[in-house]
């Protein structure tokens, strides 16, 4: 069996309709999968515990930060070499993932991140667009670091940036909070390019321009304490 040195988190929170395949999906190429069920209303726990994967759940619901970070500490405690952060929504490829930790493994970088925006943009709908770009554009620790696309849940973490790297805002500003510690890292970033699927599931998951604009407010709140 490959990859049996990495962990794939998947922060799952209402997925009961996708999360048993998404999981399938990944169980042919990785098997060390722990999915952090957040305090989900449905029935997200009963369908992982169908699976493969390790099962961790949060009473509440804590945000998608909070998930990652609880699911990175189980990876690094079971002797995670690489950390694959994965959407449990379907939108994203086993196989950009695979690719993505070969990336890693070949020591040309520290942190590979997933990007829409490498190569054709046509996949990805209009407004998320402008509001992924408008992301881009007005952050400071993306632009140093050159990235195209700051939001994509698809990673892999080395684990020398895991163990380091610590994840405090709970929301979807998470993103941005990754970005800005890797910027402030001297560790080695790259990005590649990525095909996310889109369906009218992963779409109604999406954020909104107003959701955008609140992550930038959050982070300017945050850098001002």
């Amino acid at each position: 069996m490959p990859n049996t040195d990495t962990w794939v988190v998947v922060p799952v929170y209402n997925e009961e309709t996708v999360i048993a395949d998404v999981i399938a999906g990944l169980g042919e190429r990785f098997p060390n999968v722990v999915c952090v069920d957040d305090g989900s209303k449905d029935e997200s726990a009963a369908r992982i515990a169908t699976t493969h994967a390790h099962l961790v759940k949060h009473p509440i619901n804590l945000g998608q930060g909070a998930s990652l970070q609880t699911g990175i500490d189980y990876a690094l405690r079971r002797g995670a070499r690489f950390v694959v952060t994965f959407d449990a929504d379907g939108q994203h490829s086993v196989s950009d993932a695979e690719r993505m930790l070969e990336v890693a493994r070949s020591g040309e970088a520290d942190v590979v991140l997933g990007s829409r925006f490498l190569e054709s943009t046509e996949q990805v709908p209009g407004l998320k667009r402008l509001v992924l770009r408008v992301v881009v554009a007005l952050s400071p620790s993306t632009r140093k670091l050159g990235l195209t696309d700051a939001h994509n849940g698809l990673r892999v973490l080395s684990r020398q940036v895991a163990e380091n790297m610590r994840i405090s805002m709970n929301g979807m500003a998470h993103a941005s909070e990754i970005v800005d510690a890797l910027a402030r890292s001297p560790w080695r970033v790259r990005e590649v390019p990525v095909t996310i699927l889109y369906t009218d599931y992963s779409r109604a998951k999406g954020q909104s321009l107003l959701n955008g604009v609140n992550i930038l407010f959050d982070l300017s709140v945050r850098g001002q304490r």
